[in-house]
């Protein structure tokens, strides 16, 4: 379909024009936000426009959908593609094509493509490999072999599983020891239902994603973590990987779409990546004590450092330590603060019964 001209587009959202609404959708540069032609919000300056063939478009450019005229079809996107999510979840062993998810979701193969990858960060095909994974690391802990945990999972050979597994296996601590000295680290913030949450990646993924009262402690947080990295703003205009990231990671927690699978790049010791590698196996809604899960690492005396290893995480929620309690029920310490924490384990009960 062919857009209006521009000055036709200008004319519909000064006019606030709902016959328009379809054609086109706007986005403000000054407040990130994109909306419906006749939107009632308050109309902005002509300059500060960015005109777009569909809502899918615009949030690809990093805007955020507004909540006066957008909220309704939002929901219904998230709730569509959320039913995608949890078909893969539970049929990954299966080979789907784009187009037979597609079909499913009554939208043509590209546009599911393109939705799939802003709401949840990773195309249909990457999240399929996620499920995949989590059922290998879950059938392993369940006493099955190795050989016949990586077919039942459907990976269909030896060599794919572990080249999927390498990707969320970390990285040897010497570049963290540096203080990332060399490397380029993006970072981006929004506001979510738990706060300010600011996440920082490098070219192997996620290495920051933390909570705070504001963008400057933050920022200041991971700056003191990378303090010799090269660290840059990722501008939502430019529609990076980053930010795909983040927008879904904010979804997952303010409107209930289905937890992102996200690239993460772990630094640490050996035995901490031991500790958040295993965390990322586990599944929404599962709940483990501190001594329980030194023992599923096969260290069952070291219940301190595991509970050390977990309050050094510094991958909020894509490396799930809020999963784990104390032995009494208790929810025991957190990073970023035990009502998070507190939310975090409901939210993932909410998702768990669905």
């Amino acid at each position: 379909m062919t857009m209006p001209t521009e000055q036709e587009m200008k004319a519909a959202v000064a006019a606030r024009d709902p016959s328009r609404d379809g054609d086109f959708c706007y986005g403000v540069i000054t407040t990130g936000v994109c909306c419906k032609p006749s939107c009632r919000a308050r109309t902005a300056k002509p300059e500060n426009l960015r005109f777009f063939p569909d809502i899918e478009a615009a949030l690809a450019a990093g805007f955020r959908p507004c909540k006066r005229c957008l909220a309704g079809d939002t929901r219904s996107r998230v709730a569509a593609l959320t039913a995608i999510a949890r078909y893969i979840d539970l049929n990954a062993e299966e080979r789907l094509t784009l187009a037979t998810l597609a079909e499913i979701a009554g939208l043509s193969p590209s546009r599911l493509q393109r939705t799939f990858k802003e709401a949840f960060g990773v195309s249909p095909k990457a999240y399929q490999d996620a499920a995949r994974m989590r059922r290998f690391k879950q059938s392993l802990k369940a006493g099955e072999g190795v050989t016949d945990a990586i077919f039942a999972s459907g990976f269909g050979s030896i060599s794919r599983v572990y080249g999927e597994a390498s990707r969320d296996v970390g990285m040897p601590p010497k570049a963290y020891r540096a203080g990332g000295a060399g490397e380029v680290i993006t970072f981006a913030c929004r506001t979510t239902a738990l706060g300010v949450l600011a996440m920082a990646a490098t070219d192997k993924g996620v290495c920051f994603a933390q909570f705070g009262d504001n963008e400057a402690s933050l920022l200041a947080e991971l700056t003191a973590e990378f303090p010799n990295a090269e660290l840059r703003a990722s501008p939502a205009h430019d529609a990076s990987e980053l930010d795909a990231w983040i927008t879904a990671l904010d979804q997952y927690l303010s409107e209930g779409a289905p937890r992102p699978e996200l690239p993460v790049d772990m630094r640490g010791t050996a035995f901490q990546i031991k500790v958040w590698t295993f965390l990322t196996s586990t599944q929404e809604g599962d709940i483990l004590s501190y001594s329980e899960l030194a023992q599923q690492i096969d260290k069952p005396k070291a219940v301190r450092a595991v509970a050390s290893a977990c309050g050094r995480n510094r991958i909020g929620v894509l490396i799930p330590c809020h999963r784990v309690l104390r032995g009494d029920g208790g929810l025991g310490g957190y990073r970023w603060g035990l009502e998070r924490k507190q939310a975090l384990i409901e939210l993932e009960r909410e998702h768990d019964c669905r």
